[in-house]
């Protein structure tokens, strides 16, 4: 099959979940012998030229970029909220010079499925429909407005609150028009494609979670370790920065409290100015963007991820548990996983109880050890990338054929 996959961003390095998500995709739709296509907006926050992509990547498959400017201009926000329905986060993704390239790309090449790689691809739409008559499918990440409809509870009465509220409605209308516009839905999660058939949506869908390739992870026996939690993710994501913050003031304490030589490290890019300050606490350590995320996250034997919002998956809690890490995260932390608390991972969502919780397990060495060989066991069985790709391309050649009959 010609495939065509266009993204918002990027997708190397695969550095974030949005990222990893679409890459390995790709990669995988390449292993089970179908031509990959990618066009993704360069945007300054993950501008990577083509030219110094890895030679055998590039040889794997074929990218297009184009420079879209998405960063956030005070003018426009005031101008879109009083003159636009428009959420912001969609508008800064709209570029002539991206459907121009994409128009390029649709009349020179032939392609089987042209999916999208995300909500903020869905503008062009129109465009794909006048030039290419095969079935387009959506590959949501997440349920858009969920995560800034979860943020607003954690926000303060204000300025900030109000507009996020707008932010939300709108993206909510958004995301609602956007559905049954293309013809097969790929939701990242069973839980994800209840709630977009809740909302309306009537396309086929087929569930594909962000599969890893598990030969790059290798599992670590946690063995004689020490006490240390780690966090690596994102730094400009909104749900990240809150679930630092709660799990600093309200879980933190209670942790040192009762074991005062534990340490908790802090790993992700493009933290907000003057970060390391702002989460400058008793035994915390602030590390910044690594080199390797697995090299740092297989120095620790536990992983916190402390999210209070979000959608979709959580895709570092999969690549940790890949490699045997104990992961301690909340519910909506976990969603979308069905990994069972307690044998696999730990659920909490009370600081209280996560704190007692942590400082418990960590004097298990037994118990530490049971839960890293099932996570591994459990990702293993579950997000394996080639056996998910191929789900779905079963999938697509089933519509395939039925447009053909």
């Amino acid at each position: 099959m010609q495939i065509l996959m266009l993204a918002n961003k990027m997708p190397y390095p695969p550095k974030d979940g949005g990222s990893i998500a679409t890459l390995s995709m790709a990669k995988a739709f390449v292993s089970l012998g179908h031509q990959v296509t990618i066009l993704a907006m360069n945007t300054h926050k993950h501008f990577f030229e083509v030219e110094d992509l890895p030679t055998d990547l590039k040889s794997q498959i074929d990218f297009y970029t184009v420079y879209v400017d998405t960063s956030i201009k005070p003018p426009e926000v005031l101008t879109n909220l009083i003159f636009s329905r428009l959420p912001y986060n969609a508008k800064r993704f709209i570029s002539s010079a991206y459907k121009q390239k994409l128009v390029k790309l649709l009349r020179e090449k032939q392609f089987d499925i042209v999916q999208l790689e995300g909500l903020y691809l869905y503008p062009y739409i129109g465009i794909i429909r006048k030039h290419f008559s095969g079935p387009v499918s959506f590959r949501a990440h997440n349920v858009e407005h969920e995560i800034w409809r979860r943020s607003i509870t954690n926000q303060k009465q204000g300025i900030k609150r109000m507009y996020m509220k707008v932010l939300t409605h709108r993206l909510e209308h958004f995301e609602v028009r956007s559905l049954n516009k293309f013809d097969l839905l790929i939701p990242i999660t069973e839980r994800d494609g209840h709630v977009f058939e809740f909302l309306g949506n009537n396309s086929p869908r087929c569930i594909a979670p962000v599969g890893i390739d598990l030969e790059n992870y290798k599992y670590q026996d946690p063995g004689n370790y020490t006490a240390d939690l780690a966090f690596i993710g994102s730094l400009d994501w909104m749900p990240n920065i809150e679930g630092i913050n709660w799990f600093l003031e309200k879980v933190w304490p209670k942790i040192l409290k009762q074991n005062p030589n534990v340490k908790f490290h802090i790993a992700g890019r493009n933290a907000p100015a003057k970060y390391e300050h702002k989460v400058h606490r008793q035994n915390v350590i602030f590390h910044g963007e690594v080199d390797d995320a697995l090299e740092y996250l297989n120095q620790y034997a536990f992983m916190v991820v402390p999210l209070l919002s979000g959608s979709g998956m959580r895709v570092k809690i999969v690549e940790g548990m890949a490699t045997g890490r104990v992961v301690f995260t909340t519910s909506i932390g976990a969603e979308g996983l069905n990994a069972e608390d307690k044998k696999q991972i730990f659920i909490d969502d009370d600081p209280s109880k996560m704190a007692e919780t942590i400082v418990e397990t960590i004097t298990k060495p037994e118990q530490v050890t049971e839960i890293s060989k099932n996570a591994r066991s459990f990702i293993e069985n579950e997000f394996d990338n080639t056996e998910i790709a191929q789900k779905l391309i079963d999938f697509f050649k089933s519509h395939l054929n039925r447009a053909e009959a």
